[in-house]
């Protein structure tokens, strides 16, 4: 491990709930090979969650220190899913990790849909916030001085616009907005403004690094499937349907902007020198994800965020092996195919 020259990378990590641990697997694969330098790390949700954890290590103790609060934090979110009413013993039997057919999750669904959590949750207690923030120093992660720069995406509820914190911005509050589903959690209130997950209008959003990082190379982890295996028929996998395609929307019309930019460049015209080329990497798991329902999105069962963590390490170390050569050089994954 960590005989490869270094190379810079920019990370940009979906939300997706516990399928989040996939990401968790790909970048602790990625740390124990030690072979780059990240610049800039941009996050949604859960993606959000694995960002903060991932640049704090990296801060405080290089990157054996990023695998080490990244699987602290994981650590703790399973622990915290145990007292949860869901999963049962029950689920563990269903090996796909949805919850769909688990009694106590369907009621609390039901109840989900009648009552807000401004009804359900009247003090606004939010475990995630109260979980970061008891394992993040926010003030080291506010020192622009250091690396890497650290972006995470909430969503405006007022205005619909996306919400990029970074800097002086970056607090427990404000992870947990980029992951404030708003079926559970009464919106997060930052100096005044109310925020929702972040992954309807950026999931994860681009521009931040595109804008902010010298470093051309973006590594996109993804969880949410883009390519379905079948037709969603019944009124549960129309509604995971509906909602992947809304948190894929925002990242399939930026990359449309970043292949047209690219095809401008190659044809000679960079706007005198302003437009820089993005090379675009990408690591996903469609052909399982695809087959998993939104409902096993809340499944901390250790035995599924382990399978999930596993299929993670084996991405990344497929995407060492065989792409490495080509970071700084040009894009191993096709825009045009895979996004448009």
């Amino acid at each position: 491990m960590g005989t490869r020259d270094r190379k810079p990378l920019n990370l940009a990590l979906q939300g997706g709930g516990s399928h989040g641990a996939f990401t968790w697997g790909v970048l602790d694969r990625l740390l124990e090979e030690d072979c780059f330098d990240y610049e800039g790390i941009v996050g949604t949700s859960a993606g959000a969650m694995n960002a903060v954890a991932l640049a704090y290590g990296l801060r405080t103790g290089g990157a054996e220190g990023g695998r080490a609060c990244l699987a602290d934090y994981w650590r703790r979110n399973m622990r915290m899913g145990a007292h949860a009413p869901w999963p049962s013993p029950m689920d563990r039997m269903f090996g796909d990790g949805n919850l769909t057919y688990s009694p106590m999750f369907q009621m609390l669904d039901a109840l989900s849909r009648v009552a807000s959590p401004y009804q359900l949750n009247p003090t606004g207690f939010n475990p995630l916030e109260k979980l970061v923030e008891n394992m993040i120093d926010f003030d080291i992660l506010r020192d622009t001085s250091a690396g890497p720069r650290l972006y995470l995406c909430a969503t405006n509820v007022m205005n619909g616009r996306a919400k990029v914190f970074e800097g002086a911005d970056l607090s427990a509050k404000a992870v947990a907005a980029s992951a404030c589903l708003p079926f559970m959690f009464q919106a997060v209130e930052i100096d005044g403004n109310y925020y929702w997950d972040g992954g309807y209008m950026g999931n994860p959003p681009l521009f931040p690094i595109l804008y902010n990082c010298e470093c051309r190379d973006l590594l996109v982890v993804q969880v949410t499937p883009i390519n379905l295996p079948e037709l969603p028929t019944d009124a549960s996998a129309i509604f995971d349907r509906i909602t992947g395609l809304s948190f894929n929307s925002s990242l399939m019309r930026e990359m449309r902007v970043v292949k047209f930019v690219s095809d401008m460049i190659q044809r000679g015209n960079d706007d005198g020198g302003r437009l820089r080329e993005a090379f675009v990497h990408t690591i996903d798991a469609e052909e399982r994800m695809g087959t998993l329902g939104a409902s096993s999105q809340a499944n901390l069962d250790k035995d599924y965020i382990d399978g999930l963590f596993a299929m993670g390490r084996e991405k990344g170390a497929r995407f060492i092996e065989a792409h490495f050569d080509a970071i700084g050089r040009e894009s191993t994954t096709d825009i045009e195919e895979k996004f448009m």
